[in-house]
This record gives structure tokens, C-alpha cells and sequence, in this order.
């Protein structure tokens, strides 16, 4: 419906806009319901997942759509463009918004964003400084808690696609999302450079959002998105979600952990305060590797697993590497398991033993291919058994497989990570295992990485001569 009123350019616009806001408004608590459904902590079995998306991600995109085709109608001069001009803001604020929810379902699929959007976007936000109306306030939707402005949306918008979203994963997208719109009316958008600027958005050449350093050239068509104000208020939300609760006014589309609110809100404010930046340069060395994904596949190919695998490794090619990370190109078909944190076994040509990679970005081109952006985790990993400390008991398995990492350079001494089976590290639950003919202890430091099938975890550690039998 939303998109045969937007092509109908048979409607006078007043009528066009006064439909197509009637419809948007009906969509609207249908849309929050799936997306509720969608952004579930829980995993979600393929069919569902790709439903929920292509419902979701249509709506978003006609939606965007036709709130742009009816401002250019307006910009055009077209027959009623007189009777919306009072309607401008909420127009524009509307079209900010639905194109917010079109790149968020864009980046939940990794897929290439369009720079058609990066140039309506400047169009909107030019007209919008040009007629002074960035900053009126509107109600957005009837209900909404609060009224919000042109200015706040593409704040949201910019400042939020800005932190580096394509190294999270969905849930964690939509959450950053939320957050950023909770207090996007801290979020500064302006024509002048200043100390607190992030992050810079050209007019005049529209595309992504790039991160800004200072003493770069500016130009009159560039604009400043800064976020310093924001920084004491995630700041005090954390606090908040530390102990354990989720404030009532703090608006996320549904019911969510404390803990995985707090981890989002951390990750803003970690991108806030120090963005990251590369740790290492990249080499232009073509190495092949091969990979398995997930951690049973990773045990399969150690000495602890009681069987070994017939099933063949992938064959990966990577010519962007370097000592933290690597980055390659893959084709279309066969990556349907790949995803921001898939834990891969990772074994160059010529290497016997297998290392340990995360899956940190994602994105895929025009041609479907999906680019991967890997952490290396170590070089190497050595399978082990653990059985808990003292005995049996407390719900542990004793002889559980894990993958002991080889420490790289610099490391702690006396310390160990190690790579568990989801859901298996217990903060006051201390290990035994051995390794290379040696009995050790392991107290248990943090939980470093909780995916979907792995606990990453710090222990400490002491060789033991024989077996203590410590409690």
C-alpha cells in the first residue's frame, strides 16, 4: 500500500502525505511487534530470521521511500505543496526515521548500503537548514515519550552509523540504536570544526559518516556531528545497568537484560571516548588458510576429540593480513554460518598446528560477496580436559574439551585464556588440567567473550607438583 501511494503522483500532496502518514501510522505497532520478535536474544531458526527480515526491511525501505518522493514533490513545486509547507518538520523527521530503521536492517544482513540514501539524507538536511526548521519540535508519532526534531533524527542517524556498527552484531545494532536515539538531543550537528567533532558528513559529496582528525581540511559543504554530551549520560546509564536494572524510561523496543543493555551502552562509550583505531599494518601477502567454523569444529581438529571429523576444512584466500587480524573476500554461496563473532580455526598451508580466529566485521558488496574482518585470537591452540577442581559436583562435566591458547608476545605471565563451550565459566568454579605432562590450577580471572557456541575466559594459573585435591 505504502508503495503504490508513493508512485501515485496523481494525488494532490497534501492527500498523498495525509495517506501515507495514515498508513505508516497503522504499520507502526505491527513493525515494533516483529522487530521485537527479530531483535530476540534468543537465536532464531533461519526460516523465521529471513521472514521477519524481508517483512521488516520492505517496510522500512518504501517507507523511507515515499516520505523522500513526497519532500521532493513539495521541493518541486508540485499542485498542494502549499498546504504541508507547516508539515515540513515532521515530514523530514520522518523520512530521517525511516531511513534510520532501512540502514539498521541493511546492516543486520551485513549488506551494501546505497548511496542513494547518503544523498537524500544531505538533501533533507540541507532543505531543513536553509528553512530553519531543523531544530522545531514535533511529536513523531502520537504516543511517542517526548518530542524530537529534524536535528535530533539525523543525529541519531549519523552519530549512531557512525560507531563502527558493522562490527556488531544484530541485536547488539539495535540496541546502540535505541540508545543513541534515547538522548540523541545531545548529539550536535554544526558547520564549524570544533574539539569535540567525531565525526564529519559532506553536503555537497553525501556518503557515510568518516571519522574526523583534527587538522583535516574543511570544506563550507562539510557539517560536524559531536557527541561529548552524550558521553556523561552513558556514563550514568551504566552505573545504572550495574546494578542490575534497566531505567523505565529508557526505550528499547522490548524487554532486554540489564547486562546486555549495559554491554552496548559500554560499547558507545568505549567508540566515544577512544575510537578505535588500527593496531597493526597490513601486509599484502597472499596466504591460504584453512578454516573451520565453530568451536566443536575447532576441538575436532585437536588431539583431545575422541573422533576426528571427515569433513574437509574450507579453503579461504587472504591477501590483507597482519599480526592482530586478516581480511578477505568471499564468494556468495557457502558462508550462510558466518557471522560477527563466529569463532573460526584458522591454519595457514604449510603450518601444522590451527589458531584461533573472531569474525569482527562483515559486509557484503554489490555482487554478494561477503567481506570478513577477522581478530586473531593466537596462532595456536592446544586441546585440553578440564574437570572441576576438588572434585565432581556444582552441575560441571568433568572431562569437558577446551581449546588452550598459546599466549602471544608480551603476555602475562602466569595466566591463561582459554576457549570453553558456551556457557561453561563460572566465576567461583576453579579448574584442573593438564597440559605437556603438567598439572595445573585454574583460577577462574573474567569472562572475557560470551558467543554463541564459546566462552572466552582468563584464568590464572599455578603447576601443581601432584594432585592437591584443593576445594
Amino acid at each position: 500500500l505504502i508503495e503504490s501511494v508513493a508512485g501515485n503522483t496523481d494525488f494532490k500532496l497534501d492527500h498523498q502525505f495525509a495517506v501515507l502518514r495514515l498508513l505508516d501510522e497503522t504499520a507502526q505497532p505491527y513493525a515494533r511487534k516483529l522487530a521485537r520478535e527479530y531483535f530476540t536474544p534468543h537465536e532464531l531458526n533461519k526460516f523465521q530470521e529471513n521472514r521477519l527480515w524481508l517483512v521488516l526491511d520492505n517496510l522500512c525501505r518504501h517507507t523511507a521511500k515515499a516520505y523522500y518522493a513526497v519532500f521532493n514533490r513539495y521541493c518541486s513545486g508540485d499542485k498542494g505543496a502549499a498546504a504541508i509547507k507547516a508539515q515540513l518538520p515532521l515530514l523530514a523527521a520522518r523520512a530521517v526515521y525511516a531511513m534510520t530503521g532501512q540502514l539498521k536492517y541493511i546492516c543486520a544482513h551485513y549488506g551494501p548500503v546505497n548511496n542513494t540514501i547518503w544523498g537524500n539524507l544531505a538533501q533533507l538536511y540541507r532543505h531543513a537548514e536553509q528553512q530553519q526548521y531543523l531544530d522545531t519540535p514535533l511529536a513523531l508519532y502520537s504516543g511517542a515519550a517526548g518530542n524530537t526534531t529534524v536535528k535530533d533524527e539525523l543525529g541519531r542517524l549519523l552519530g549512531w552509523y557512525g560507531c563502527g556498527v558493522n562490527s556488531l552484531k544484530p541485536l547488539y545494532m539495535h540496541l546502540t540504536e535505541r540508545i543513541a536515539g534515547q538522548y540523541c538531543s545531545s548529539i550536535d550537528i554544526g558547520a564549524q570544526q570544533d574539539a569535540n567533532s567525531l565525526f564529519g558528513f559532506d553536503l555537497d559529496h553525501p556518503a557515510a559518516p568518516v571519522h574526523i582528525k583534527a587538522g583535516v581540511t574543511v570544506y563550507p559543504s562539510m557539517r560536524f556531528v559531536g557527541m561529548a554530551e552524550m558521553q556523561p549520560k552513558l556514563a550514568a546509564l551504566i552505573k545504572t545497568l550495574e546494578k542490575g536494572a534497566v531505567p523505565e524510561n529508557l526505550n528499547l523496543g522490548g524487554t532486554y537484560d540489564a547486562e546486555l543493555v549495559r554491554e552496548a551502552a559500554q560499547y558507545l562509550l568505549n567508540y566515544l571516548t577512544t575510537p578505535p583505531s588500527r593496531r597493526s599494518a597490513r601486509r599484502g601477502v597472499q596466504v591460504k588458510l584453512n578454516v573451520v567454523n565453530g568451536f566443536t569444529k575447532m576441538i575436532e581438529r585437536t588431539d583431545i576429540a575422541l573422533d576426528f571429523s571427515n569433513e574437509q576444512p574450507a579453503h579461504w584466500d587472504v591477501e590483507d593480513i597482519s599480526a592482530s587480524g586478516f581480511r578477505t573476500i568471499l564468494p556468495a554461496q557457502g558462508t550462510d554460518g558466518i557471522r560477527i563473532g563466529s569463532l573460526l580455526g584458522v591454519q595457514p598451508d604449510g603450518v601444522p598446528h590451527w589458531g584461533a580466529a573472531v569474525v569482527r566485521r562483515l559486509m557484503r558488496d554489490d555482487a554478494n560477496r561477503l567481506h570478513v574482518g577477522a581478530e586473531m585470537l593466537t596462532n595456536q591452540i592446544t586441546g585440553v580436559a578440564l574437570s572441576q577442581s576438588g572434585g565432581g559436583g556444582g552441575g560441571f562435566e568433568d572431562g569437558q574439551p577446551a581449546l588452550w591458547l598459546q599466549a602471544k608476545p608480551g603476555g602475562s605471565s602466569g595466566e591463561a585464556q582459554l576457549l570453553m563451550r558456551a556457557d561453561t565459566f563460572s566465576a567461583n568454579r576453579s579448574l584442573q588440567t593438564q597440559l605437556n605432562g603438567k598439572k595445573y590450577l585454574l583460577i577462574p580471572g573474567r569472562l572475557q567473550e560470551k558467543g554463541l557456541d564459546y566462552d572466552l575466559a582468563n584464568f590464572r594459573v599455578i603447576e601443581q607438583e601432584s594432585d592437591p585435591g584443593v576445594p
